[in-house]
């Protein structure tokens, strides 16, 4: 039964949509009619400022070191169930029950979910991250790169336990796979530029 519940709880966890939220609290808009229509932290930098880009991000980056957290108290740190909750996490910011499973691309309850499990790996891969950012200057490019750098890195670094190289494994070509609209802007040459005043074309 416990571990049933931790996978509840992280499914909804990661449901919660902190981006919508902050920006329908502060500007009274719905973000998802905004920019790229994400709940995201970028698209919330984009459309409805830094400070709220910002909180939206921490806050999707606990939501998915809670959930993993919480899972390993429930389930006494068994691998199976932790990486489980880490995929549960990330499909719920993807696909929210309050949001009739609409959502985001995810990446931050990624990050919040390997900060517990591998944080040296996660580490790793933050630094993919921000070279890839800092020469293309595009934030999904990164975070594509990092997502599939992030198995690798896992198993390389951690060598854990094989549960928890497969959650990255599934979380990394998950992340990937829902960047195909960002996919096919870069491909056009249409993608949004990153800023920290927000994004230009």
């Amino acid at each position: 039964m416990k571990p049933a519940i931790a996978l509840l709880i992280a499914y909804l966890l990661g449901g919660i949509p902190f981006g919508y939220v902050l920006v329908r609290m502060t500007t009274g808009k719905d973000v998802r009619s905004m920019g790229s229509g994400n709940i995201g932290a970028t698209n919330v930098l984009r459309t409805a400022g830094r400070g709220l880009g910002v909180l939206t991000l921490v806050l999707d980056i606990f939501k998915g070191y809670a959930a993993v957290w919480l899972a390993a108290g429930l389930t006494s740190s068994d691998p199976v169930w932790v990486s489980a909750a880490a995929v549960a996490v990330v499909l719920g910011h993807a696909f929210p029950a309050y949001l009739r499973f609409r959502g985001g691309k995810a990446v931050a309850s990624c990050v919040g979910a390997f900060l517990y499990l591998a944080p040296l790996a996660l580490a790793a891969v933050v630094v993919v991250f921000v070279v890839t950012v800092a020469c293309s200057r595009y934030i999904s490019l990164g975070s594509m790169v990092g997502a599939g750098a992030l198995p690798l890195a896992v198993w390389m670094i951690v060598h854990p336990p094989v549960p928890v190289t497969l959650a990255a494994l599934f979380c990394g070509l998950f992340i990937i796979w829902r960047h195909k609209s960002n996919i096919a802007r870069l491909r056009a040459g249409t993608e949004n530029v990153f800023s920290l005043r927000g994004a230009k074309s």
